[in-house]
């Protein structure tokens, strides 16, 4: 059994102001011979354009093979949250994420795909990852289409 003191897990938690303020927990994989991948999606991912201060949302595709840690699902659910209010490109916020995951998680792999809603006529797709997937481990696609526009 995971000791959850000192985790924002099973405790009331406010949505942090920034990515900045926001923490991260990790808890001991418990798996750690075993290579594995785990998927996060946030299907309604959202952040505020820097120039305009208009909404921009996203389709989060987060893949990562875990070393010694895991990521606590509510601290990550907490953390993207925070990006509500947060004023940055499309690109900062994705490769931001990722890099904050893998300083954290010490993967042996970490992907992170950021899949943005059009704005002003072009969507903008974010790819980031770090190290590379184990040689027999089946890493699936990411699931999410290409933008097609009306076609």
């Amino acid at each position: 059994m995971i000791d959850a003191t000192g985790l924002q897990l099973g405790q009331a938690a406010d949505t942090p102001a920034s990515p900045e303020e926001a923490r991260l927990d990790r808890v001991p994989n418990p798996h750690e011979g075993s290579d594995y991948v785990a998927r996060f999606t946030c299907p309604e991912f959202t952040s505020i354009c820097p120039v305009t201060g208009q909404p921009d949302f996203a389709i989060l595709v987060i893949d990562y093979v875990p070393g010694p840690w895991l990521v606590e699902s509510k601290s990550l659910k907490l953390y993207l949250t925070s990006f509500r209010n947060h004023g940055a490109f499309h690109e900062d916020c994705t490769v931001a994420i990722g890099k904050r995951l893998a300083e954290l998680l010490e993967p042996k792999f970490l992907r992170i795909g950021g899949y943005w809603y059009p704005r002003g006529g072009i969507p903008i797709d974010v790819f980031w990852s770090v190290g590379q997937p184990p040689a027999n481990l089946w890493l699936p696609d990411q699931g999410v289409a290409a933008y097609r526009a009306r076609g």
